[in-house]
């Protein structure tokens, strides 16, 4: 159309039966465009949705350890983690202590060690396990293919 002064560009909506919208309200002078002001919004909506929709959900799932897990449940276990990682989800895997149990912190951390070598070629290590209060965590996420 062109550029007006404000009180033309409100005339000019008017007789076309349309709205004068701020597009851009810091720019100077601001920068106003007739239009469907219901229309509009529906598109930006739909723009909105769109980018909403190719924006990826980061799935984290759980493993949990005792601290004397034997070689069945590791092994058992394992196959779900591997599972997890090949769906390109984050692995959080987790020995819990329970009572006195605690003693048994070096256990834990070979238990996850011993579980982040074995998936070495599907996943890295994100973090590296750390106590917190009676779990001790370590974070796994998927190689990138």
């Amino acid at each position: 159309m062109g550029v007006y002064p404000l009180r033309k560009a409100l005339s000019l909506a008017q007789e076309l039966e349309l709205d004068l919208v701020e597009i851009s309200p810091k720019a100077s002078p601001p920068v106003c465009k007739i239009l469907e002001y219901k229309k509009f919004l529906y598109e930006q909506k739909k723009r909105d949705k769109a980018l909403k929709a190719k924006t990826s959900k980061i799935i984290i799932k759980e493993i949990r350890f005792g601290p004397n897990t034997d070689e069945h449940d590791y092994e058992f276990k394992k196959k779900h983690a591997e599972k997890f990682l090949k769906e390109g989800a984050k692995l959080k895997a987790f020995v819990f202590f329970k009572g006195r149990s605690i003693v048994f912190k070096e256990k834990g951390q070979i238990l996850l060690l011993r579980l982040a070598q074995d998936l070495e070629e599907l996943g890295k290590v994100e973090q590296m396990p750390v106590l917190e209060g009676k779990k001790m965590t370590i974070f796994i996420a998927p190689k990138k293919k």
